[in-house]
């Protein structure tokens, strides 16, 4: 019997020529995977089991970090209720908001670009700035929304000087710098075929009808899009937090002085911050690594229950 013939040499040299063709084209994102993401990745998981303060050479302590962490940091409760709280209630805000306010841009038969440019632009601004600008606002004793308020004749909050409205005035904040969503979501909403809004107006079909048959199964990946980048980045708040709670504390930061956030209350405490002032306040970096894990697991952990959720693995709610 005659022994099965190998594979000849060129055909063996096309397909190496081709892999090193894809591997060459997918060379970049490897390189910054690797550098920006696996690295740092590998680094934090290394040194959330050592005792470092970026001075000494580290050294091995097992689980000790992870069991300060997660059972004797007096602050990580707050700091993880107040950030589960702003993915909940924050990235359901925008997603509605944003919808919302890109549905009635579409709908608008004239001034459409003067009302996209006017959602829009305060998107632009610097998040510092912006919010500044917020807490000048809503400042509870010369901000003008609270002067028109009491003309009004309605209660004014303390807003970020209240520990029950801080975290609202941080959402609010949010959905002021809606236009990013907005945007997105105009272009879902004006590639929806006409035609079948013509079809379901045949059948008889109202506005939340149209809306609920044809409009949504047809921007439902944008939603997931928005709700998962929304988790994401609201799992890594820190900049809008810090800021409100400092300049409403009206304390003054200078060079060399000590930040400590949460103000008022810990009201404004997330996870990102705690593992700022852990790393780089208290140079405890073995256990600032361990806290930022615990936060990657969570964002992970809820990412995937999205993903699945969209892909039909899990029961979805009607």
């Amino acid at each position: 019997m005659a022994a099965t013939a190998s594979p000849a040499p060129e055909l063996r040299r096309k397909k190496l020529r081709e892999r090193l063709r894809i591997l060459g084209f997918l060379s970049p994102w490897l390189v910054g995977f690797s550098v920006f993401f696996g690295y740092p990745l590998i680094a934090t998981g290394y040194f959330s089991f050592m005792h470092y303060n970026q001075i000494e050479q580290p050294t091995f302590v097992g689980l000790r970090n992870w069991t300060y962490v997660l059972t004797q940091m007096p602050l990580f409760g707050p700091a993880l209720w107040n950030t589960l709280w702003l993915v909940v209630v924050m990235v359901a805000l925008r997603v509605v908001f944003g919808l919302g306010i890109g549905l009635l841009i579409t709908k608008v038969k004239s001034g459409a670009g003067f009302f996209r440019t006017a959602f829009y632009l305060p998107y632009l601004a610097p998040p510092v700035a912006a919010t500044v600008a917020f807490v000048f606002l809503l400042n509870p004793s010369t901000g003008p929304v609270n002067e028109i308020l009491g003309a009004l004749g309605i209660p004014a909050p303390e807003w970020f000087n209240d520990p029950t409205w801080a975290k609202p005035s941080l959402a609010l904040l949010s959905l002021w710098g809606i236009g990013d969503l907005m945007v997105i979501f105009m272009a879902a909403l004006l590639d929806v075929p006409k035609e079948q809004y013509e079809a379901a107006e045949l059948d008889g079909a109202g506005a939340w009808s149209k809306f609920r048959y044809v409009t949504w199964p047809a921007i439902t990946p944008i939603v997931l899009f928005a709700v998962v980048t929304g988790v994401v980045q609201t799992m890594q708040y820190y900049t809008q937090a810090l800021v409100a709670g400092k300049l409403a504390s009206g304390v003054s930061i200078g060079p060399g002085s000590v930040i400590q956030p949460g103000y008022p209350d810990h009201s404004t405490l997330t996870v990102p911050q705690l593992v700022y002032s852990l790393g780089f306040q208290n140079f405890n970096t073995g256990a600032a690594c361990a806290l930022s894990l615990v936060l990657f697991a969570i964002a992970m952990a809820v990412t995937t229950l999205l993903m699945r959720k969209r892909a039909g693995l899990l029961p979805a709610d009607d």
